[in-house]
């Protein structure tokens, strides 16, 4: 059994819980300048590391808010629950979020050249 800690409920058994995948995937502001191999790597590319990872979890038996969390997938231990929007503080947090392959994507490059336009 996995306890996951619902910032606003408190402590809950993981059935409570749907997972939302990777955490702080960037989506393209302008898909059309992607090539079709960077389109499918945003869509289906993902991440499974041995180790810290950084996810997207919804209390959807609860108080139906969504958190990040960082938990690593080889004990399970959740290391860090932080507020959507927000970037890990941790330090096993932050190096994941440095280390992720999605940083150097065509997608995310693209997200961060619409965002500068705005």
């Amino acid at each position: 059994m996995l306890l996951i800690e619902c910032p606003w409920c408190g402590p809950r058994d993981e059935a409570e819980f749907a997972y939302g995948g990777e955490a702080h995937i960037a989506r393209p502001t302008e898909p059309d300048k992607l090539s079709d191999a960077e389109w499918a790597e945003y869509l289906f590319l993902a991440s499974n590391p041995r180790g810290t990872y950084l996810e997207r979890w919804r209390h959807a038996h609860g108080c139906r808010r969504w958190f990040n969390a960082v938990r690593d997938t080889y004990t399970h231990e959740i290391i860090e629950i932080y507020a959507m929007g927000s970037l890990p503080k941790s330090k096993l947090g932050i190096q994941a979020y440095e280390d992720s392959w999605r940083r150097g994507s065509a997608a995310e490059q693209n997200a961060k050249r619409g965002s500068a336009k705005s």
